[in-house]
């Protein structure tokens, strides 16, 4: 009974290090986004755009096909329902609503968390285990300043622009489903998927890809700072990067869902 106990009192423990260390690199790199740059060099624009070419134009590509083909398996799916009511045109303003306000930006984001998230803490973990994360503390420069601010800016833009890739991407497979397979004329189709589709669809979505690009990119660095253990070390942190940042996505997703659908904004 007492290892029991003892256990769950270094679980919990375990638990509020973690999440003060967590918390601790979110403060300093919000401190270094909007205060620290202001006391000492600026911000400079070349890892940034690196940054922003690494995660966003590299990753069009896999974000397209992953939403292109879940529009048409959506299309697929619907129409077989709303056939059997008559209402096979409305599969279109069904592919776009699902697609704009959850299907595309959650997708999205566990793409890139598989992609992105994983890569920052293979370089950051990396580094650390090679020492070269000391390294920069002996030469004066910040780590979160250096490593963690260009990824966190740049994800924090790139993945609303992602989001936007993908849900045009998924759009147009269901319409691909529906002129082609179903019989839809082109025009009415285009009609329909906007005519029910409103700003509030758009910009929820568009909100929650910037929660997911802060939880993958905070998840990834911290991850990758705290690896420990070698090349096998480097591997664990990355796995469990990628996990977190899945769980977490479901769970912000669900959150930010639960605002949108209880309030009025």
């Amino acid at each position: 009974m007492i290892k029991f106990l003892e256990s769950i009192g270094t679980n919990i423990l375990s638990w509020i290090k973690i999440t003060q260390g967590f918390l601790s690199l979110v403060g300093q790199t919000f401190y270094w986004i909007f205060f620290g740059f202001r006391k000492k060099r600026p911000l400079k624009q070349e890892p940034i755009l690196d940054q922003m070419v690494f995660m966003g134009a590299r990753s069009i590509i896999i974000v397209f096909f992953v939403t292109f083909f879940t529009g048409i398996v959506l299309a697929m799916q619907s129409a077989q329902q709303l056939s059997k009511l008559g209402g096979t045109i409305y599969v279109a303003s069904l592919v776009s609503i699902s697609i704009c306000r959850e299907l595309g930006p959650v997708l999205t984001a566990l793409v890139i968390a598989g992609r992105i998230g994983a890569a920052i803490t293979a370089e950051i973990g990396s580094m650390q285990v090679n020492e070269q994360i000391e390294a920069l503390d002996t030469m004066a420069i910040n780590p979160v300043r250096f490593l963690v601010v260009p990824k966190v800016v740049a994800l924090f833009f790139m993945l609303p622009c992602l989001t936007v890739i993908g849900d045009l991407s998924g759009m147009l497979g269901g319409y691909i489903i529906g002129v082609n397979n179903l019989g839809i004329n082109s025009h009415l189709y285009i009609q329909t998927a906007f005519e029910y589709l409103t700003l509030k669809d758009i910009y929820t979505g568009l909100s929650k890809s910037l929660v997911f690009a802060l939880i993958i990119a905070f998840v990834g660095c911290y991850q990758g700072l705290n690896t420990r253990g070698g090349a096998v070390g480097v591997g664990r942190a990355t796995t469990i990067s990628v996990v977190t940042s899945f769980i977490l996505i479901i769970v912000a997703d669900c959150f930010v869902t639960g605002i949108y659908y209880f309030t009025n904004l």
